[in-house]
């Protein structure tokens, strides 16, 4: 049977969610100091312990100064205040959570529902770990380049807590793969895993979206609707391209990870929510704030544990293992095997990929579809030479502020004036990337470092506004 043991000097507080956790099955002991805990843990080994920081001899912090002492107990640090310092001060010393007083019931069983003892979740990074050795695979990431290698490191030692984590890395680097990852090795993996892609929806239907709506909130709002945190309530929420999020949105949010309540749209009530968040962005999340595409407390609330993917041209190394696996999964779908000559395998391995692992997987289908034969010759596949396509600030002389952006002699240079808007100067470069690669928005969108979703939103716009004349 689960045991729990709640570390906490308020007597009065002990004994209340010691009730509650006997209501849910299991048994309970309490100990109101440092030295009645130690006891405890010699007498029974708990499954949990709930942790108080403030104990009459010392912090609650002191029990992990002895490794072995909660080696194969789950702590959940219990605080007075919820901060970004705690929760980093978790994970350093080995909480895998942590909840704010007063405990709600809805927290209390969100807790107990995840007890998962350290010993299994080590033994499943492990067998990870082997297969990684074995086929080159760590779950469904593929590659054993050295970068590849500290991500691994980093997704089992951050996915058995429950902090947020903040994964950057260009468009098609696989940052929902290793989102995913981390739920499946997480204590939530039961529950539901939900991705959303802030620059994909409307910034006028976003808030509904993600928080949910009541009926007759606004015009066409005929029925109550579930938002993101309601339907991935108590697995885990990916919220990925988060510098797209409108900005008076990125406040409602960071106030949801600081309380863990929200507010359907139209609802006069919070109510409580028990969602682990992942964030994802293709930009660097400082130039995000400097561009005003992010707020910079939002930015520190979610940077708790960041990931940062490689390009695939900085693990070139994992290019034949990637793509030998792509061709497998296509001649499994297609009904037919194919291979790779040597010299093409050469031939992906020399390309820089600016559409990263995405575009790896692109290149993979066209190549199978073309070949006539069983082997996959050069003929189908990307040039080395190609790359990405280059923007220069620098102002063409005796330009006027206003002056319109211009290309280069040699087509692969926008060359815009000083005084032009943010705004303006992204339109310039998306478009003339795009008639660059002539009008291939896949490879616009590789070459530009964002997802095709944003891309046609961005074309979408841009056709809007010249429709109104702005």
């Amino acid at each position: 049977m689960t045991h729990a043991l709640i570390v906490d000097d308020d007597v009065d507080s002990a004994a209340m969610l010691s009730e509650l956790i006997a209501l849910q099955g299991l048994t309970v002991a309490t100990a109101n100091t440092l030295r009645d805990a130690r006891k405890q843990l010699a007498l029974q080994t708990p499954d949990l312990v709930l942790l108080d920081l403030r104990l009459p001899d010392g912090s609650g912090m002191d029990l992990f100064a002895d490794p072995e002492l909660l080696a194969n107990s789950e702590v959940v640090l219990v605080t007075g205040h919820a901060s970004l310092e705690t929760s980093i001060l978790a994970l350093r010393l080995g909480a895998v959570d942590y909840i704010v007083k007063p405990i709600t019931p809805k927290q209390l069983q969100g807790v107990l529902s995840r007890v998962t003892k350290p010993a299994v979740l080590k033994a499943e990074v492990a067998g990870l770990s082997a297969e990684l050795a074995s086929s080159g695979n760590f779950g469904q990431l593929w590659g054993r380049s050295p970068n590849m290698l500290r991500v691994y490191e980093q997704i089992s030692r951050v996915a058995g807590t429950g902090v947020t984590v903040f994964i950057t890395g260009e468009s098609g680097t696989g940052k929902e793969v290793v989102a995913q990852t981390i739920h499946d090795l997480s204590r939530r993996r039961k529950m539901p895993f939900l991705g959303v892609n802030c620059g994909a929806i409307s910034p006028n239907l976003i808030e509904s979206e993600i928080f949910g709506h009541e009926k007759g909130s606004f015009t066409g709002a005929d029925r109550q609707h579930q938002g993101f945190f309601e339907r991935a309530a108590g697995g885990t929420l990916f919220l990925d391209e988060i510098t797209e999020m409108p900005l008076d949105l990125q406040v409602k949010l960071l106030r949801v990870l600081e309380t863990g309540r929200f507010m359907r749209v139209g609802a006069s009530q919070s109510q409580e929510t028990d969602v682990r968040i992942i964030a994802a962005t293709n930009r660097s999340p400082l130039q995000a704030v400097a561009d005003g595409r992010l707020r910079v407390d939002l930015m520190y609330r979610l940077n708790v544990f960041p990931i940062d993917l490689p390009p695939l041209r900085e693990r070139l190394s994992d290019v034949p293992l990637l793509a030998g696996r792509f061709l497998r999964l296509i001649g499994e779908q297609e009904g037919k095997e194919k291979r790779f000559a040597p010299e093409a395998l050469a031939k992906l391995a020399a390309y820089t990929w600016p559409g990263n692992v995405r575009e790896l997987r692109n290149a993979v289908h066209r190549a199978y579809v073309m070949a006539p034969g069983e082997t996959i010759d050069t003929q189908w596949l990307p040039d080395p030479g190609e790359g990405f396509v280059e923007a220069s600030a620098v102002p063409p002389p005796a330009a006027p502020p206003a002056a319109a952006p211009s290309r280069e002699p040699g087509g692969d240079t926008v060359v815009l004036p000083l005084g032009i808007s943010l705004a303006e100067a992204e339109r310039q470069l998306i478009l003339s990337t795009l008639e660059h690669y002539d009008r291939q928005k896949e490879r616009t969108a590789a070459a530009l470092g964002i997802s095709l979703k944003t891309l046609y939103n961005r074309l979408k716009q841009y056709a809007a506004d010249d429709k109104a004349g702005r």
